[in-house]
């Protein structure tokens, strides 16, 4: 068995930025009811997508960043009853809502939250079957740095699946996707949570590369791009990768 992550608490005075740990503190307790509202529930699919892709799970840990609230933690759990999961976000507050819900459903044994980066990764090279991370690869800072440290710290042949917020530029739905994820989006992140956060959300979907462009970020971190699905008319983009051979 692989060692235990690490805890890697921030410090009290860590700056509340766009897309940072303590941004997302301000808005944890109600994070779920305004991704239900702000995808139509559509989220909860995508999640499922991605549970799919990893695939037959070997054996060793998955590791999902940007766990959030550790609901494709439990999804993950869920779907591989012989699965532990190790899920690493920088929200404290999130985290807490995770472990409520974790307890609540009995999965406390298998499902271990700690604080931690994308870019630092407290786990021995080759030591997990797989890495998730969902809507969360765009925040990460130093995104390379950070998809270096998934191929590292995943097994050859292992699964790392991406999913992610996207833009929609083509298509007859995309002005009105657009329109939702620019307008209504922060409109109800403002009305429910009483936060200016989700403008950050408009901002930081916008400006995401394309799934094309990311995939080849991916492939320059050392990844080997297995496929790329966007959902939803391209509102949401799935990217499943395996460690490449330099990794």
């Amino acid at each position: 068995m692989s060692a235990p992550p690490q805890r890697l608490d921030r410090a009290e005075g860590e700056e509340i930025r766009g897309g940072s740990g303590r941004m997302f503190d301000g808005i944890a307790r109600r994070y779920d009811l305004l991704n239900r509202l702000t995808s139509f529930g559509l989220d909860l699919r995508w999640r499922r997508e991605t549970v799919r892709a990893l695939g037959k799970l070997g054996a060793g840990p998955v590791l999902d960043l940007a766990t959030g609230t550790a609901d494709l933690a439990l999804a993950i759990a869920r779907s591989h009853p012989q699965v532990r999961v190790i899920g690493l976000d920088p929200s404290a507050a999130m985290l807490e809502q995770g472990r409520t819900k974790i307890a609540r459903a009995g999965l406390a044994r298998r499902i271990e939250l700690q604080r931690g980066a994308a870019e630092s990764l407290p786990l021995p090279s080759a030591s997990v079957a797989a890495v998730t991370i969902a809507f969360g690869i765009r925040n990460v800072p130093d995104r390379p740095r950070a998809l270096r440290e998934m191929a590292r710290v995943t097994r050859r042949g292992g699964r790392i699946a991406i999913l992610e917020l996207t833009e929609p530029h083509r298509g007859p739905l995309a002005p009105l996707a657009r329109f939702h994820v620019r307008r209504v989006v922060p409109l109800l992140g403002a009305l429910l949570s009483g936060a200016r956060e989700y403008g950050y959300l408009r901002d930081s979907i916008g400006a995401f590369p394309t799934p094309e462009r990311f995939a080849r970020q991916m492939g320059d971190a050392g990844l080997e791009v297995l496929a790329v699905r966007p959902m939803t008319f391209g509102a949401c983009c799935l990217f499943v990768a395996t460690p490449g051979d330099g990794s």
